[in-house]
């Protein structure tokens, strides 16, 4: 019976690692997002774009899944009327959830 306690204590500490860094791969993602998009709004000085950074990241724990972020992004892009394409903006989120995979897998 120890053997099947272990592994169940096993299978919910992966359980946790795994969604932890699910976690910081999608707030690397909406950083490098919200980086991308504060250049297409325009936003130059550092405050600002640290501060469209922050609304980003933000966003995505208003529900789950990415469509939070994306309704955040697109809004301000319609709003300041950026021309960015709903495929091209999935496109970009996809793009970035690779390379925030990367970047965050390298740091560990």
């Amino acid at each position: 019976m120890a053997g099947f306690d272990d592994r169940e204590k096993a299978e919910e500490a992966k359980y946790a690692h795994d969604e932890a860094l699910k976690f910081r791969i999608e707030a690397r993602r909406n950083k490098l997002l919200g980086l991308w998009a504060a250049g297409l709004l325009g936003k130059t000085d550092d405050a600002d774009v640290n501060a469209y950074v922050g609304e980003v990241v933000a966003s995505d724990f208003e529900e789950a899944g990415d469509e939070d972020v994306y309704r955040k992004v697109s809004g301000d892009f319609k709003a300041a009327g950026v021309n960015v394409s709903e495929e091209e903006l999935r496109e970009k989120m996809r793009e970035l959830y690779v390379k925030a995979d990367a970047q965050v897998k390298e740091a560990i």
